[in-house]
């Protein structure tokens, strides 16, 4: 399947009026979106589609679409996306760990950080 960039999935054009991706795992994942979904905010999941024809899961004759979940089922799927993102790969905690141990970057920012101090304070 090929893969389709979750923000331009429309479909079906009469009932899908705008997308808010939330997460997206890329070619080959998945991704959960913040679907309009006939004038209704709802949230909506599908599989992005990767190498090779087709457009991802679920389609309609071709044209990528968005499964919307029941909404007793939201709130779990909206608190696990908060959870990815933060711990999961990629997420914050990783770019966090990542600097952390960024030696070289983190005594450029102290050195950047020092300087601008001695430019405020020769000012006064």
């Amino acid at each position: 399947m090929a893969y389709v960039e979750p923000a331009t999935v429309l479909a079906p054009r009469r009932i899908v009026h705008s997308v808010q991706t939330l997460y997206n795992s890329g070619p080959g994942g998945w991704s959960v979106a913040r679907v309009n979904w006939e004038s209704q905010d709802r949230i909506g999941i599908r599989w992005n589609g990767g190498e090779g024809p087709g457009v991802g899961n679920p389609q309609s004759r071709g044209n990528a679409t968005w499964f919307i979940l029941p909404d007793e089922l939201s709130e779990a799927v909206l608190n696990r996306i908060e959870e990815l993102e933060m711990n999961g790969p990629g997420g914050l905690l990783e770019g966090y760990l990542a600097m952390a141990r960024d030696v070289d970057g983190e005594r450029e920012a102290e050195e950047w950080s020092e300087g601008i101090i001695g430019d405020v304070s020769s000012e006064g």
